[in-house]
């Protein structure tokens, strides 16, 4: 009986074996979380020299300060409460996250807006970022936080965000719903 076992473990390796002979490796430059929930794919930006040094973020006005324990919420027109309710509890799939502790704002900045234009050419639906909760910046005034709040609602990409539940870094971690891409056809890609 043990043999026959032995076998079947053969047999599911050459068939994973076969099933899998057409797969590439992905290039990654830069991880950016190095500790991934099961199940998540962890993506990275390379901030690149190609990229255009115009924002898709304004700095046009300083949003008004939010506190280091504050909740974060955005819901975009036409998001079902369904839906936003998933996401508020955290029982949203979370296909990506990235980690901007201890960058600046103009380091931030374009790793956001890369993260998430990568993440949406993906087709991945839901994210998550931390932004901490600010305590060790100056004053202990949560700057990326607040910023962050003000550049997902401006974001074209962003169909609604909220804070965290506590074991994915509450207040100091933001989910996020990206926008599907259509194709010409106007079906999902």
């Amino acid at each position: 009986m043990a043999d026959n076992k032995d076998n079947s473990d053969g047999d599911e390796i050459d068939l994973f074996r076969a099933e899998m002979r057409d797969a590439k490796p992905l290039q990654h430059d830069r991880l950016l979380h190095t500790k991934p929930k099961p199940k998540a794919r962890v993506l990275e930006h390379a901030q690149s020299s190609e990229r255009s040094n115009s924002s898709p973020f304004s700095d046009m006005f300083a949003p008004e300060t939010v506190g280091n324990e504050e909740y974060l919420e955005y819901r975009g027109p036409g998001i079902q409460h369904r839906v936003f309710s998933k996401l508020r509890s955290g029982k949203m799939h979370i296909e990506a996250e990235l980690d901007l502790h201890g960058l600046t704002l103009a380091m931030a900045e374009p790793t956001l807006s890369g993260f998430l234009e990568q993440c949406q050419q993906q087709q991945i639906r839901c994210v998550r970022v931390i932004h901490g909760k600010g305590w060790s910046s100056k004053d202990n005034k949560p700057v990326l936080k607040t910023k962050l709040n003000f550049w997902l609602r401006e974001s074209e990409i962003v169909l609604a965000f909220c804070s965290a539940i506590v074991a994915d870094g509450g207040t100091g971690a933001v989910y996020i719903l990206l926008k599907r891409i259509y194709d010409q056809q106007d079906v999902p890609v």
